[in-house]
């Protein structure tokens, strides 16, 4: 259930209108926000730099306890400030964002996220070229490392058969080198929420995110959908965003790790048929049981206990919850399980990366 909003609606900038037919189409870029005036100032002061019209911006303050939704709002009068009374995570947030927006499309943006002149323009215009596509990623760079793929996006978001996520540019803990070597519009099958244009007729069609994630791969399960759909997703290098990775969550923290495996799995339970998940479940619970069992042995408490208590949470808290999601994904499909595949790596990540030491995509996708 949405939690009642508070909206503060400050003008619509320039342009903010839905435009006559031909014209520019009206985007939405919502910002889902959680404390943090620095960075919440910095995302937007970017934003203002870019010359995209017409345009709409959506902060979603997900009950900030530091004031800096309303000091935003004040400094940029052009945003409209939704404010929520509790924290509905990044799903939830996003959602009551989308739903205020008028746009065709819609932009989710971290609020830790810097953008880059002309990065919406580039966007927009591959979008407009295919109805097919849903979801496009631009090329997410490291604000602290700006040579290199940043940790949440890179180059476009991949997946293996059990469900294990990694990018193009990324795979667990390698962060690659921006060498040119992604510089090509490609098909990918995630693209991050760190910033993901979308197309609100597609989400009119698969619904939007699941808010029982509430935060982490909800943006994958939602892609995931979009494929059973038969749309596209795709990366578009020309548009250039910087990401401060962590910033909410470091990839070590506790609640983090429970988050990013619960959902993992949650994700492979809804979207898999019936017959795929007799093979993919077994294989992917004994992964994680593996996993738990060499952080227990490097005496990594936290990664091993996160791990239990995504299984757990799983299995005993959520049925009910999976079994509506699975029910939802299940609706939309018009593509079996082998024609989504072709867009999956065909094997297993974390045997390539752990144990043949395969460490960038270039030498995995060979």
């Amino acid at each position: 259930m949405t939690a009642k909003a508070e909206v503060a609606q400050a003008p619509v900038p320039a342009g903010g209108a839905r435009p006559p037919a031909g014209a520019a189409p009206l985007v939405s870029i919502v910002i889902p926000h959680y404390n943090g005036r620095e960075i919440l100032l910095r995302c937007l002061a970017a934003l203002a730099q870019d010359g995209y019209r017409p345009v709409e911006i959506i902060v979603v303050d997900n009950a900030s306890m530091d004031g800096s939704g309303d000091e935003a709002a004040q400094i940029h009068p052009a945003v409209q400030l939704i404010k929520s009374p509790r924290n509905l995570g990044f799903a939830g947030g996003c959602n009551l964002g989308m739903r205020t927006a008028r746009g065709k499309y819609f932009v989710l943006l971290n609020n830790d996220a810097v953008v880059t002149p002309g990065w919406l323009g580039r966007l927009v215009e591959l979008a407009e070229q295919d109805e097919r596509i849903a979801a496009l990623q631009p090329k997410v760079l490291s604000l602290d490392r700006p040579s290199h793929f940043d940790y949440a996006a890179a180059a476009g978001g991949l997946m293996d058969l059990l469900g294990f996520p990694f990018a193009r540019g990324r795979i667990f803990y390698t962060c690659e080198e921006d060498l040119g070597q992604y510089d090509e519009v490609c098909e990918i099958f995630w693209a991050s929420g760190t910033c993901a244009l979308l197309r609100r007729s597609a989400l009119e069609r698969v619904g939007d995110l699941d808010e029982s994630f509430f935060a982490h791969m909800e943006e994958i399960d939602l892609d995931w959908r979009l494929h059973l759909a038969g749309f596209r997703v795709v990366y578009c290098p020309e548009a250039t965003v910087y990401h401060n990775a962590g910033t909410t969550l470091p990839p070590e923290h506790p609640h983090k790790i429970f988050l990013n495996h619960r959902n993992g799995l949650v994700m492979v339970l809804k979207n898999y048929s019936a017959s795929t998940l007799l093979w993919v479940l077994p294989a992917r619970l004994m992964l994680e049981l593996v996993a738990a069992g060499y952080f227990l042995l490097r005496g990594d408490l936290h990664q091993t206990r996160g791990i239990l208590l995504a299984l757990w949470a799983t299995g005993a808290r959520q049925p009910r919850a999976i079994i509506a999601g699975r029910r939802r994904a299940q609706a939309v499909r018009t593509r079996t399980d082998r024609a989504v595949m072709r867009r999956m790596y065909r094997g297993s990540v974390v045997w390539e990366y752990f144990v043949r030491r395969r460490r960038t995509c270039g030498e995995l996708l060979r």
